[in-house]
């Protein structure tokens, strides 16, 4: 027989279960689109001579890395931001802290330089994974939510709105996608993930940050576990953020994605190209030698990259410059390592 203790204990468990599926039976089994529209797709304004540029900086504060980073690759002046609507995605996959999500000082800082800009209103939003739902709870949790409204953003659920149907054309495993209406809601959507490793999709940077825009019944896990890293490729049809800043302040090198080894890189990347800022953060993770899933194949044949270069989402081997800022020995030796492990 159960012990009084142990029954209870089991009690509350089977409770939260069911609680949590109940919250999302109805998204799971149902999704009904409020329109279709066609994926949103813009060309990269930060490219040069045919190449996609990428810039790496890391000195002075939070806010002028993200300055440096940004204008080394042409500068936020290439969005025309006046008087419009920024959507700003950071990684709030749960609760925990920087660097399971985005670095709250990250967010804030991308925050004030886009009302600095002209900006007429800065969104922040993001879907929690299954889960650790709900995500305004976890933005708080991990520090986000203040740091956004802070900063004069306001801050969005996206399970809280309604969903588009995108078709995906040339996709091989998915005909379309059920993305957040946020997207067509904005002006423009600067992607604003972390550097991390991820024991389903080897790693989690710009592409894979892409998956808290789609809809629950949608998670890569849910549709073919067996092409985990080809589904993050393929739902990146729908859309292309107009800038990509990459919190790499402090990188997760080894685990993931709910927690992991971090590594104080104190580095920012921005880039148009999610792959070429892919790539760079894959080569920063390489140059630790600790995540076997990534240490084993070079950064071009990780299958998101591959798949990625497939549906034509980004440059390519030998199509990428990478810039980067001022900074001190640790700053440049790191480059080295990056530039060695990423081929750029």
């Amino acid at each position: 027989m159960l012990s009084r203790r142990l029954f209870l204990m089991l009690s509350a468990a089977a409770a939260a279960i069911l609680t949590v599926r109940h919250s999302v039976a109805k998204e799971l089994l149902f999704v009904r689109p409020l329109r279709k529209e066609l994926p949103r797709v813009t060309p990269d304004p930060f490219m040069e001579k045919g190449q996609s540029l990428v810039g790496v900086a890391g000195s002075g504060s939070i806010e002028e890395r993200v300055q440096e980073a940004v204008a080394l690759i042409g500068g936020f002046g290439k969005l025309n931001i006046k008087g419009k609507t920024v959507l700003v995605k950071p990684n709030v996959v749960s609760g925990s802290p920087n660097p399971v999500t985005t670095n709250p000082e990250v967010v804030a800082a991308v925050v004030r330089i886009l009302y600095r800009e002209g900006a007429r209103e800065v969104l922040v939003g993001d879907m929690s994974a299954l889960l650790s739902r709900a995500t305004l709870k976890n933005m708080k949790a991990c520090g986000i939510r203040q740091a956004a409204e802070g900063a004069g953003a306001r801050v969005v659920a996206f399970e809280d709105a309604g969903w588009i149907e995108v078709a995906l054309p040339g996709a091989r495993y998915l005909k379309k996608a059920f993305v957040t209406e946020w997207l067509y809601r904005a002006d423009l959507i600067v992607n604003l993930p972390v550097v991390k490793t991820h024991r389903s999709a080897s790693y989690s940077i710009c592409l894979k940050n892409f998956i808290g825009c789609t809809h629950l019944r949608q998670r890569p896990y849910l549709v073919d576990r067996d092409h985990w890293e080809e589904l993050v490729a393929e739902f990146n049809l729908a859309y292309r953020p107009h800038l990509n800043i990459v919190d790499a302040t402090v990188a997760m090198i080894e685990g993931g994605p709910w927690e992991g080894t971090p590594a104080g890189t104190g580095v920012v990347i921005a880039s148009g190209d999610r792959i070429a800022a892919d790539v760079v953060g894959l080569g920063l993770i390489r140059s630790f030698n600790r995540w076997r899933p990534v240490s084993e194949k070079e950064v071009w044949q990780q299958r998101q990259i591959r798949h990625a270069l497939l549906l034509g989402l980004g440059k390519g081997k030998g199509e990428i410059r990478l810039l980067a800022g001022e900074g001190d020995e640790r700053f440049t030796d790191l480059i080295r390592a990056i530039r060695k492990e990423a081929q750029v």
